[in-house]
């Protein structure tokens, strides 16, 4: 790393602990806020169904976030999602032992990603091109494995385990603490998160300076599957179905809450503890304006409204540096 990358991550690392602290006392206000509002938001059941909520489009948001650090996106998400869920419920159904059609599943997930990467780094395709690609095939594709039907998971240990609680805290929450602690360390502590700024700052500079550039985006896209197809085991258990249309719009809740979490679209800036607070300041929303009774639509407004907001000051940000 260079003289001036050094000592531009001191100012980095303080922009996004401030930015997080702004962002959890969001978070705070609205649970405040809300709780006055209506009682029943307070109520044990409805935090548990709010955190339940929020737990899987948090860890796509991670996903999604190492990819738009490298100044790259991934439209395929949510569809990966959708089609995890049928390709878990298959293999169960089928009789695989429920670790090793977990295992088969992300693995799906991370091939999708490879050819991401391969689609990106050896054919030339931008990335929003070959994931909406992505998007519409593996819909497709999964319309055609089900004959557009649902596929009822058999195994109720398996469904048991999203709806389930541990220490009074639900276990698709536990889930975002399993990959947010290691997609911290990995992006903040690791040479290979350092690789993914490089990249998303300056991908020409960084082949230069010696890293592969290359591999780094095959990296990015390949951890970004992989979550998607994570949250499609959770999802799958979650629902006990398998189905391809499921997490419809999912991939446009990943990046939104990864830009309300302080990730730049324009690269090389963001966080993994930002678009974890992210993912729950917008299910606390939708979930304050159900108790509410507020208009759906407003929902989609005020989450336009934040992400509109944050991008326009993040550009003043980059225009002031």
């Amino acid at each position: 790393m260079s003289t001036e990358a050094i000592a531009a991550e001191k100012p980095k690392r303080n922009y996004n602990a401030l930015f997080g602290l702004t962002l959890l006392a969001l978070l705070v206000l609205l649970w405040v806020i809300l709780s006055v509002a209506t009682p029943s938001f307070a109520s044990t059941n409805n935090i548990s169904n709010l955190l339940r909520q929020g737990s899987m489009i948090a860890i796509l948001a991670v996903g999604q976030t190492f990819v738009i650090i490298t100044g790259g996106i991934d439209l395929s998400v949510g569809a990966v999602v959708g089609f995890a869920t049928v390709i878990a419920a298959m293999l169960i159904n089928a009789g695989v032992p429920v670790i090793l059609a977990i295992l088969i599943t992300l693995l799906v997930g991370v091939a999708i990603g490879l050819f991401h990467g391969f689609g990106i780094v050896k054919m030339g395709l931008p990335p929003f091109i070959i994931t909406l690609a992505t998007l519409t095939s593996l819909r497709g594709i999964g319309l055609l494995m089900t004959n557009g039907n649902s596929i009822s998971i058999n195994n109720d240990a398996f469904q048991l385990f999203s709806r389930s609680s541990f220490l009074g805290i639900p276990n698709l929450f536990w889930m975002v603490i399993l990959v947010g602690i290691p997609a911290y360390v990995f992006l903040h502590h690791s040479r290979w998160g350092r690789y993914l700024f490089s990249v998303g700052s300056n991908a020409e500079a960084s082949r230069l300076s010696g890293v592969n550039v290359q591999r780094t985006i095959y990296m990015a896209y390949t951890l970004s599957g992989l979550c998607a197809a994570f949250v499609g085991v959770l999802l799958a258990s979650r629902i006990g179905i398998g189905n391809p249309t499921q997490a419809e719009g999912w991939e446009l809740q990943a990046i939104a809450s990864s830009v309300i979490g302080g990730t730049s679209l324009f690269g090389a800036v963001g966080s993994v503890h930002g678009p974890l607070l992210g993912a729950f300041i917008l299910a606390t929303i939708n979930n304050g304006a159900n108790l509410l009774n507020v208009n759906a639509f407003w929902q989609r407004i005020i989450t336009g409204v934040l992400i509109i907001v944050i991008v326009y000051f993040d550009g003043l940000r980059r225009r002031g540096k």
